[in-house]
C-alpha cells in the first residue's frame, strides 16, 4: 500500500479554516492550484456522495465528513496517469483540521493512501498537496 502525508500550521482558528475548506465544491482557498471546479450531480458540497472534477482532470467523490472532528475523506475516481480509473488504486485522501492549544493557530493534515506500492503515485500527488496546503495557509492565515 502506498501513502503520502503532508501537514502545515496556519495562523487562524481551526473553526475558521474548517469553515473555509469543508465545502467539497468550494476550493476558492486554493486559487493558485485549483483553476476550475465542476460540480457533478445534485449532492451539496457537505453531502456524502458529492462529486467534483478539479481542473478538468481529477474526478473525486466525498466519502465522509465529520463536522465535530473537522475532517473529511474522499476518493479520486479518475485522473491523469498514474491516477486513471483503470489503475484500480482505491485512492482515499483525508483532510483534518486541529486546534493548536498554544495561541490561535491550527494544524492541518492531508494524507492519502492507495492500493499499490508504486512510487509514481506518491511522486505525482505529493507536490500537489504541498501546493494546496501552501495556498490554504496563504489564503486563510490571519
Amino acid at each position: 500500500m502506498g501513502q503520502t502525508y503532508q501537514s502545515i500550521v496556519i495562523n487562524a482558528l481551526a473553526d475558521t479554516v474548517w469553515d473555509a475548506i469543508k465545502d467539497f465544491h468550494d476550493l476558492s482557498w486554493a486559487p493558485n492550484v485549483i483553476e476550475k471546479v465542476e460540480v457533478v450531480g445534485g449532492a451539496g458540497g457537505g453531502d456524502v456522495g458529492a462529486k467534483r472534477v478539479l481542473n478538468d482532470a481529477f474526478h473525486e467523490t466525498l466519502l465522509g465528513i465529520d463536522e465535530d472532528g473537522k475532517t473529511f475523506n474522499y476518493s479520486i475516481d479518475d485522473g491523469p496517469p498514474p491516477l486513471t480509473k483503470d489503475s484500480n488504486l482505491e485512492y482515499v485522501g483525508v483532510v483534518m483540521v486541529s486546534p493548536i492549544t498554544e495561541g490561535e493557530g491550527c494544524f492541518v493534515e492531508w494524507s492519502s493512501s492507495w492500493d499499490t506500492a508504486d512510487d509514481a503515485v506518491h511522486d505525482f500527488v505529493n507536490p500537489i498537496y504541498v501546493a494546496l496546503l501552501g495556498d490554504m495557509k496563504k489564503s486563510l492565515s490571519a
